[in-house]
This record gives C-alpha cells, sequence and structure tokens, in this order.
C-alpha cells in the first residue's frame, strides 16, 4: 500500500497532462488560453472543434486505457500468468466480430447505435458462452481453453465475413474499423460506452481481496473464504462490460493490457490489488500517450491508433519477456 500511495500522485499528474495534451493537439493550431476558452464556452469553430472532436476523443482514451489497463491486471491476477490479457478470454475478439457483421451487412448504417450495439451484443453472448463452457466448478485453465476456443471462432467468422464481403469497399471500411482509433468520435460514442465501463471498472475493482488471495493459490484461496466460482464469474462479466464497451466503439487496440501490468507491477510490489488500480491509470496514459502521436507523426494522414499501438507494444513486450525470461521458465 505504501508503495501505490508513492507511485498514484505521479501516475494521476501523468494522466493529467496527457489528457490535457490531447485536449490541446490538433490540426486546429491555437493558444491554449483560448482553446480552453473556446472548450467550456464552445462559441465559434474551435468551441465546436473543442467541444465536438478533442473532448470526446481525450474521454475515449481515458476510458480505454482504463477499461485495457485494468482488465489485463486483474487476468494476470486471476490467472497468475504475466502473459494473461483481456483478448485471451476472446471478448474483443467477439466484440470485433459484432461490428464487422454489422459493416458486413449494412446494418451499421441503419442508425448510429447500431455498430456498438452490434459489437456489444457479441460480446455478451461470448459471455455467456465462456460461462457455460467453462462450467460452474471449472479453473483457471478451464476459463483459459474457453476464451481460447471462443476467440478462434470469432477469428474464423470475422475472416468469413471478410471473404464473402459484397464489394471492396465495404472491406475496406471493415479493415480500418478493425485497426483501432478514436478519431472522428463523438460524445454519443462516450455516453454509449460510458455506463459499461463504469459497471465493470467497479466489478473488476471489487476482486482486489480475492486476487491478493488467490496470488497464494487456487487451494490457499479457497480456503481463506474466496468463493472461486464466484470471482471468476464477476471476472470474465466486468472484463467483457468494459472491454467489450470500449471495442465497440473505438475498434481493436491491443497491447494496453499485456504492457501496462508489465510495467507498474514492480512499483506496486506485485501487490495484484494495487496492480488493479496502478494498471488503470498506466493504461490511460499509455492510450492518450499513443494517439497523441498518431497526431504528431501524420498531422493530416488516417494512421491508426492501434498500428501505433502494436508498433509500441511488440518491441517493449519482446524487451520484457528479455528480461525477465528466467521467472517465466
Amino acid at each position: 500500500e505504501v508503495a501505490m500511495n508513492k507511485i498514484s500522485p505521479i501516475l494521476i499528474a501523468v494522466l493529467i497532462l496527457c489528457f490535457a495534451g490531447s485536449l490541446m493537439i490538433g490540426q486546429a493550431d491555437a493558444p491554449v488560453g483560448q482553446s480552453l476558452r473556446a472548450l467550456i464556452t464552445g462559441d465559434g469553430p474551435l468551441g465546436r472543434v473543442m467541444q465536438d472532436i478533442r473532448l470526446p476523443r481525450a474521454l475515449l482514451g481515458v476510458m480505454v486505457g482504463v477499461s485495457l489497463g485494468l482488465s489485463g491486471a486483474a487476468m494476470q491476477g486471476y490467472l497468475r500468468n504475466p502473459l494473461a490479457e483481456p483478448g485471451i478470454i476472446g471478448i474483443s475478439g467477439a466484440a470485433s466480430l459484432g461490428a464487422v457483421v454489422s459493416l458486413q451487412t449494412g446494418f451499421a448504417t441503419l442508425f448510429w447505435l447500431a455498430l456498438p450495439a452490434s459489437a456489444l451484443s457479441a460480446a455478451l453472448v461470448a459471455v455467456l458462452l465462456i460461462l457455460t463452457l467453462a462450467g460452474p466448478r471449472g479453473g483457471s485453465l478451464t476459463l483459459i481453453l474457453a476464451g481460447i476456443a471462443v476467440s478462434a471462432l470469432a477469428g474464423a467468422l470475422t475472416s468469413l465475413a471478410l471473404n464473402l464481403s459484397p464489394n471492396p469497399y465495404a472491406t475496406y471500411e471493415i479493415v480500418f474499423w478493425m485497426m483501432g482509433s478514436l478519431a472522428d468520435r463523438s460524445m454519443d460514442h462516450v455516453w454509449v460506452a460510458l455506463p459499461f465501463c463504469l459497471i465493470g471498472w467497479a466489478m473488476i475493482a471489487s476482486l482486489g481481496p480475492a486476487l491478493n488471495a488467490l496470488s497464494l493459490g487456487e487451494d490457499t484461496a479457497a480456503s481463506m473464504g474466496i468463493n472461486l466460482a464466484r470471482t471468476r464469474m464477476i471476472l470474465v462479466i466486468g472484463v467483457a462490460a468494459s472491454v467489450g464497451a470500449v471495442t465497440a466503439v473505438s475498434g481493436s487496440i491491443g497491447f494496453v493490457g499485456l504492457i501496462v501490468p508489465h510495467i507498474l507491477r514492480n512499483f506496486v510490489r506485485a501487490r495484484p490489488s494495487s496492480l488493479l488500480y496502478a494498471s488503470a491509470l498506466g493504461g490511460g496514459i499509455m492510450v492518450l500517450a499513443a494517439d497523441i502521436a498518431v497526431r504528431l507523426i501524420l498531422p493530416s494522414g488516417d494512421l491508426k491508433l492501434g498500428v501505433v499501438m502494436a508498433l509500441i507494444g511488440a518491441p517493449l513486450f519482446l524487451h520484457l519477456i528479455y528480461k525477465t525470461r528466467g521467472g517465466l521458465e
């Protein structure tokens, strides 16, 4: 707890700086004071840019990062495996499948809520399927296998949808959506995802004591009064609600839930409950920083956040594996 108390103010300060940077950086170049005034009043073209474009983008950056970072730390704590991440239980893959089917069939064009609703519905189906496959008494290995099966099925069906796409423009739209981005999002997307994120965050945060006990092993945790089946159900539903919601509005963004807990684990002395909060803040920082990089690298281009995250995350993950390879053997 002492370690968490030391690092929390630093993470919060960096997150606030990244959020401010996300608000201030963009093609509409204006002084900070003028931008803040426009954000508050909403007057003129700059006011519309600040309130309708940059504010939703910054808020979604925080929501995506917190959801992925928090879920990644929870998955690693529950499975006691530093290589676990939210995608391992197939939620993000299922949400992507729902969105792809929506785009492929033209359902996404019927009304603005159609695409995120389809993605969230597919995530819900995945949760029910995973919990059914894992069974009421299945352990962590059963959960992993069920998640891998659902993820593989979602991936296969996504490939089939792309293969049967009626025209190249639909394929183009699907592929670009799957790359992940926070651009061209509105406050409507924020309001759609926020309730699910808040529910998911609250459920995952409540698992702190159970994850601390599980770090000693499932048998020990059970002897300490931890209900393993209930813990697993809360975890899966919490991850599905938060990760499914952000995937529904931002597309697929990887590596955050895998990398952030790795980076911060030593700063909280590997305590799972403390790592939850640290990873939530760290995830928000990582996504906002990457989204700022997107705008700085190609200001007038269409560089996708998911691509930048993969370019940052993959080498960093390889470096972390190299550093900790002795502990993984």
